[in-house]
This record gives structure tokens, C-alpha cells and sequence, in this order.
């Protein structure tokens, strides 16, 4: 699983915790929002409105001294895969989130992945991050041969399968991390997703927005 840490966005202290909390379980979404949940007192959660921010912080820090553990990773059908990502930012820049699916060649769904990115952050740098999460996740957890990833971001496309230089600020390491893990996959291309296509992703990374509004706590 990753535990590199991503180049440090601007986020909150409680967001930080958020996401820290996210890396002890492998970034898999579900699974952080259920034991947060599960840690606030009463009835609230992470998103309740009635948690407060006190609440919040102490059940997060009870969380990170308990031993967090990742969740089973699922056996694929082979060793070919699929990926999805996204990135959101409310207000571009703003709270940013990003979202990762990986599924097997049957379209299985393996892991459902996300992160907050920043909380005064663009869409492109949230686009990077997704596609860098999903990426580093597939190979540490999986030894994929072929790879498809779907994507919506041309911006992305174009750095890197059109080997481009990264155009936005600031995403220098997320593309070389993009780049080291692509050299691991013996065959992988993209699949350019149009605005009416489905994308598992999305969902994952507007919680992961979500959660980079969350502040300052």
C-alpha cells in the first residue's frame, strides 16, 4: 500500500487528520468514513452537521493511536485492470478532492479510493493526485501487465501519454510518481471519458471535497 506522503496542499488540521486516517486504511473511502463514524460519540459522524469540531478532532486522534488496518485486497480475474480517476475542486481553486477506482479486466469492482487534495486547490492538481493515487495503490497492491485508465482530464492526457511537460503549476512530483508507476506496467494506455460518461470516481472525489472543506478545527 502507499505510504509516501504527497506533496503537502494547504489543508485544515482537521482535514489533515481526515486524511490521515485515510492512508492507515489504504485510502479506501468507505472504510475510513465508517470507523470515524463509528469513533464519533452519539449519533453524529463525519459529516453530521451535529459533530462538532472538538468531537471530530478527539475521535480522529483516538483513531491514529489505535492500530488502523487495511482492508483485504480483493483477487482479480488476471492481470489486466482498469482505472478510473477524478479530480473535483469547489470553486477551482478551492476544497479539492480526488477519486480512484480500481477494477479487474471483468470490470469488478477492487478498491474504492480518496483523498482530500487542498482546500485552496485547482482542478488540475486534483486531477493529478487522482490519477498518482490510483496509480500507486494499483502497484503496490497488484502486479498489473495491462492497464486501461479512464480519465477525463485532457490536461492530464496530454502531459503525460503525450509526453508533454506538466502545464500547471506545482505538479512536478505528483507526474514524476505518475511516471514511475506507468514504467511498471508492461502495457497501459487511456481512454478519454466525455462529460456524459459514467465515472465511478467522481463520487469518491467529491467526498474527498468534501472533506478539504472541513475546517479549521
Amino acid at each position: 500500500m502507499t505510504e509516501e506522503s504527497l506533496p503537502a496542499e494547504h489543508l485544515s488540521p482537521l482535514a489533515t487528520l481526515v486524511d490521515e486516517v485515510l492512508a492507515g486504511v489504504g485510502y479506501e473511502m468507505a472504510a475510513a468514513t465508517d470507523v470515524i463514524d463509528d469513533a464519533v460519540p452519539g449519533y453524529g459522524g463525519l459529516f453530521d452537521p451535529a459533530t462538532t469540531p472538538g468531537e471530530l478532532r478527539r475521535a480522529l486522534d483516538d483513531l491514529l493511536s489505535s492500530e488502523l488496518t487495511h482492508p483485504s485486497v480483493p483477487a482479480p480475474t488476471d492481470d489486466s485492470f482498469i482505472l478510473y480517476v477524478d479530480g473535483s475542486s469547489r470553486g477551482n481553486p478551492g476544497p479539492a478532492g480526488a477519486g480512484a477506482v480500481i477494477m479487474d479486466a471483468e470490470e469488478n469492482q477492487l478498491a474504492r479510493l480518496g483523498r482530500p487534495v487542498g482546500s485552496r486547490t485547482g482542478n488540475n492538481t486534483a486531477e493529478y493526485v487522482a490519477l498518482q493515487l490510483g496509480l500507486s495503490e494499483l502497484v503496490s497492491r497488484y502486479e498489473p501487465h495491462s492497464l486501461e485508465v479512464r480519465i477525463d482530464s485532457m490536461t492530464v492526457i496530454r502531459d503525460v501519454w503525450g509526453g508533454n511537460e506538466p502545464t500547471e503549476p506545482g505538479v512536478e512530483t505528483y507526474s514524476e510518481a505518475i511516471a514511475a508507476a506507468l514504467s511498471s506496467v508492461p502495457n497501459h494506455r487511456y481512454t478519454h471519458l466525455a462529460d456524459r460518461d459514467p465515472n465511478p470516481a467522481d463520487a469518491l472525489a467529491t467526498v474527498g471535497t468534501d472533506i478539504a472543506a472541513l475546517g479549521p478545527g
